[in-house]
């Protein structure tokens, strides 16, 4: 029987106030999570107030990925102690969320740049720059790879970068020893790399040698690399420097950007020294 001093809503009135359907409320009824104080002899489901916090504590336990089983599984519990250990447990992982998301914008910052910085670019320039020291994360040696030894790696290195929380935003890069160039190998890369500016501790870098570059940009699909790099190495030779110790590319434009392959765009960067 109703209490008249107490003020009851029925299932709508307080799907209302939940800012949820009926058949929220309905389905919470039936597995048990959240049944309503009263029903009558008509079978019409009365809420009070006080259930109300009770609902927001099932939402509040929802948007931080908590299941329904496991939150039936506390509900079935209930205790202020255990109540106590289980908002604990949750602000850790709503801290933790809040560290990937910050992750996750400082990413987008750098697409941002990066992307804007891009399209301000001639992609027909050569210039000499000189490159401050960057931090990179490298990957395993992979100079001399056959073709599934490379997407392998490639495979890894990302995984690696998953793991650690190293994906910075800035582009996967590739590293090709002198050697190599000279060769013409321009694509047999020694190392993977991604840029960190802000270095975590524990964890293995390299610090690309600060110096002068002849910076250069590849558009269209690997096969025409060696074009742009003979141009390069045409303004090389006419400066009167010679190659350095290591070539750095990586993509301007890509996949995620172009949807042609002959649209995409490589930066090159040579490491050169003054000739003999």
């Amino acid at each position: 029987m109703l209490n008249k001093n107490v003020k009851y809503f029925t299932t709508g009135e307080f799907a209302k106030i939940c800012k949820v359907n009926k058949q929220t409320l309905i389905y919470y009824d039936q597995i048990g999570l959240l049944s309503p104080v009263m029903k009558d002899s008509k079978d019409y489901r009365y809420y009070s107030l006080a259930q109300y916090d009770f609902f927001s504590v099932i939402e509040l336990l929802k948007a931080v990925g908590m299941s329904l089983k496991d939150i039936q599984q506390y509900m079935a519990e209930k205790s202020p102690e255990n109540f106590l250990d289980l908002m604990h447990q949750q602000k850790e992982i709503v801290a933790k969320k809040r560290r990937e998301l910050e992750m996750i914008e400082d990413i987008i910052d750098v697409k941002i740049d990066l992307t804007e910085e891009a399209l301000h670019l001639d992609f027909d320039s050569v210039t000499i720059e000189h490159l401050p020291e960057a931090t990179m994360y490298l990957s395993r040696n992979i100079e001399d790879s056959t073709e599934e030894q490379f997407v392998k790696a490639v495979s890894d290195f990302i995984d690696e970068l998953d793991l650690s929380q190293l994906d910075t935003g800035y582009p996967i890069g590739g590293i090709t020893r002198r050697e190599q160039v000279l060769a013409g190998n321009y694509d047999n890369y020694s190392y993977l790399y991604i840029e960190q500016p802000h270095p975590q501790e524990g964890h293995p870098y390299f610090k690309a040698i600060e110096g002068i570059f002849i910076v250069g940009y590849h558009v269209g699909t690997s096969t025409t690399l060696g074009e742009s790099y003979k141009r390069l190495f045409k303004v090389m030779s006419e400066k009167g420097y010679e190659l350095g110790q290591y070539v750095y590319e990586e993509y301007i434009y890509d996949a995620v950007i172009k949807n042609r392959e002959e649209e995409y765009v490589t930066k090159i960067m040579v490491e050169i020294k003054e000739g003999c």
